[in-house]
């Protein structure tokens, strides 16, 4: 019997992208009330994976409304954009230099994120996760995070009695009930939004160390799993010959933080993605060879969908749309087009009009999909 498993990697605003290719599954395949039974989100793929997860509703229901909340957010509603509060939050980071680097009360970061939070709390009802595993229609629902004290990625996962956790090299997996502040750690991006204690240990995002982002799912009994990344580097466009880039200026200093964070987000999913593929090929090559030395290792099918389109250079046509206090942040840094550091401001575009076309271009994307999408169900039916 096939177990299907939905992996949402982070990326702060770009998982956008995501909302749009789950409304057009649940477009594609209406029928299906519960398509992916095992879900597993990291970083703000966490907060969509929570919500999918939370939902009472039929899938279909359920992309739209996660895509009305995201057209209702505002940048208010993820974090405090004044010309005060980003002050203080710098303020409060050269402070910490005159105490080892250590912050006087709230955990240190440059961005007040208390508002996600509370529209958190008010948009996904944590006690229906519960309530649809007793039920049988969720297997589990998996968040990750990084313990900074242990150097552990750590996989929370709320879900069937039977299912155990795990500990492998720097992974961890293990049972918990899922709450508000497992979204928040692992949706907090490294000194831009502040760690959360959890389990007696500050937690931060689920992006770094996560060195195999599928694991989770495989590890809860998925052997097919559907993909949503939010990077085009794996669209065909980009497969040819290495285009020589000539440098203009030497890179500003948000053009070095977008490839920390593009690395952190983007590369291990790419990376564990090519694993499977090639650990695939071997057990087809090996058939009936197979021994026993070999019988951990299955078959996992997959479909990945990513954008067609560089979500850099959609962002740095929007970031005229931030208000003043944070368009002067972002054109200090260099987190512009022309600067080369629209990577860095893609993560934190929470406004209108780079919302909606993430949305729209992974709306089309996955209905360019719609045969492979149609095909990887249709053994549900």
């Amino acid at each position: 019997m096939s177990t299907n498993a939905l992996i949402l990697s982070g990326g702060g605003a770009r998982a956008a992208y995501q909302v749009g290719v789950l409304q057009a599954v649940g477009e594609i395949m209406p029928a299906m009330r519960n398509p992916f039974p095992i879900i597993c989100g990291t970083s703000a793929g966490a907060i969509n994976a929570a919500a999918i997860a939370a939902h009472r509703g039929g899938f279909h229901q359920a992309a739209e409304d996660l895509a009305q909340s995201w057209l209702s957010l505002e940048i208010n509603n993820v974090f405090r954009s004044g010309w005060w509060p980003l002050t203080a939050g710098g303020l409060k980071i050269v402070a910490s230099l005159f105490n080892e680097g250590i912050s006087r009360g709230r955990p240190l970061a440059l961005l007040d994120n208390r508002p996600l939070r509370a529209f958190l709390e008010s948009t996904i009802p944590f006690d229906n996760i519960g309530k649809r595993v007793s039920e049988g229609e969720l297997r589990a629902l998996s968040i990750t995070a990084l313990g900074y004290q242990s150097g552990e990625s750590v996989s929370f996962f709320q879900g069937q009695p039977e299912l155990r956790g795990w500990r492998r090299f720097r992974r961890v997996g293990t049972p918990q009930t899922i709450t508000v502040d497992h979204l928040m750690a692992s949706s907090a991006i490294p000194t831009v939004f502040p760690t959360v204690p959890l389990s007696q240990e500050h937690f931060g995002d689920g992006a770094m160390r996560q060195m195999a982002p599928i694991s989770s799912a495989l590890h809860l009994g998925a052997n097919r799993v559907f993909i949503v990344g939010v990077s085009s580097n794996r669209n065909p466009a980009h497969w040819g010959q290495r285009k020589k880039v000539r440098s203009k200026h030497s890179p500003s200093l948000a053009q070095i933080v977008g490839q920390m964070f593009n690395s952190a987000f983007i590369d291990a999913l790419e990376g564990d993605i090519e694993h499977l593929v090639r650990v695939n090929h071997l057990l087809d090559l090996l058939g009936d060879k197979r021994c026993e030395k070999t019988d951990y290792l299955r078959p996992v099918e997959t479909l990945i969908i990513s954008p067609s389109k560089e979500l850099d250079k959609i962002a740095g046509r929007k970031i005229r749309r931030l208000p003043n206090s944070l368009r002067f942040f972002m054109r200090a840094i260099g987190a512009t087009a022309h600067a080369g550091g629209s990577a860095a401001a893609s993560y934190l575009l929470f406004c209108h009009e780079y919302v909606r076309e993430l949305m729209e271009l992974g709306y089309q994307d996955a209905m360019w999909e719609r045969a492979a999408i149609e095909d990887f169900f249709k053994a549900d039916l």
